[in-house]
């Protein structure tokens, strides 16, 4: 067997500390977001006038945890691919999309300032795409993965801009 296929071979290996590490570093994020997203909800966001299409707030925390954990596994296999192929542009996109995702949760909530928060989401879409090129360069399964979190970010976005009109800031 040759040296190449000893290495393809090897880096398909299920690694179960990558999977957690990838999983658990996209979900801390959604935790840090939260720490300024739950003291917002009560005494700010609830005072917000909201368009009809805002979902009920018990739906946020559910569909973030489970995109949080899609895009882990999409790092995951793109971490999979470290000795076949250079990875490095991918891993910094999808690193700087997730500390956008954050500064989104910090400007939206914590600043209370939903347009500046909407230059944020519409900056963070279009990382969100690039993450996707380059990931579907690696691993279309990576790529896929992260659609259903572009597809909730454009729908955020809509509800940001929505909230920001109505509102008037």
């Amino acid at each position: 067997m040759s040296k190449k296929t000893k290495s393809n071979k090897r880096s398909e290996k299920f690694h179960v500390d990558r999977l957690i590490i990838a999983v658990g570093v996209c979900e801390v994020i959604g935790v840090l977001g939260s720490f300024f997203t739950a003291p917002a909800i009560p005494d700010w966001y609830q005072t917000l006038i909201k368009p009809i299409f805002t979902p009920p707030a018990v739906i946020f925390g559910p569909v973030w945890v489970s995109l949080f954990a899609l895009m882990g596994y999409g790092l995951y296999l793109i971490w999979q691919k470290i000795e076949q192929r250079n990875i490095y542009k991918a891993v910094m996109v999808f690193i700087l999309q997730l500390l956008v995702n954050l500064a989104w949760s910090i400007i939206f909530f914590g600043l209370r300032s939903p347009g500046v928060a909407l230059v944020d989401i519409l900056v963070l879409l279009t990382l969100i795409i690039i993450t996707i090129y380059e990931f579907a360069k690696i691993n279309q399964k990576a790529a896929w993965l992260l659609v259903p979190y572009f597809l909730w970010v454009s729908f955020a976005t809509l509800l940001n801009y929505s909230i920001w009109q109505l509102n008037g800031y």
